[in-house]
């Protein structure tokens, strides 16, 4: 073999090797970006509200969040994905959280938040 001909194949070997890279970066960043689809008639969309109002988490059924916290609207925004009776969260900064729903509450980073703010009789 000729030493032009190992270079080419060097070559090839090399621009197959960053092709395939490239493609498993842009599958784990899909994948991280894009989980599963949101189921878009769980039970749980809607708004969830603190008994005092302060907090209020409106999980939509695009699989995205809006939380506000008192007079701030929108304080945290992202995405969410419920799995069961459990809710994970994933704030468009980076910050994730997660909860779970016992008895028609959700019960979220030590705070306990009704449907549309209504406690359960």
């Amino acid at each position: 073999m000729s030493n032009r001909s190992g270079l080419a194949t060097a070559g090839l070997a090399a621009m197959l090797f960053c092709m395939a890279s490239a493609q498993e970066g842009y599958s784990q960043m899909k994948m991280i970006r894009n989980p599963t689809p949101p189921d878009q008639t769980h039970p749980y969309v809607g708004m969830w509200i603190t008994a005092d109002g302060r907090i209020r988490h409106n999980l939509m059924p695009s699989g995205r969040y809006d939380e506000a916290r008192g007079r701030r609207e929108s304080a945290y925004l992202g995405r969410y994905e419920v799995r069961g009776n459990h809710i994970d969260y994933w704030d468009d900064t980076g910050f994730t959280a997660d909860g779970d729903f016992i008895d028609g509450m959700l019960h979220h980073a030590g705070m306990i938040l009704y449907r549309d703010g209504k406690k359960p009789d």
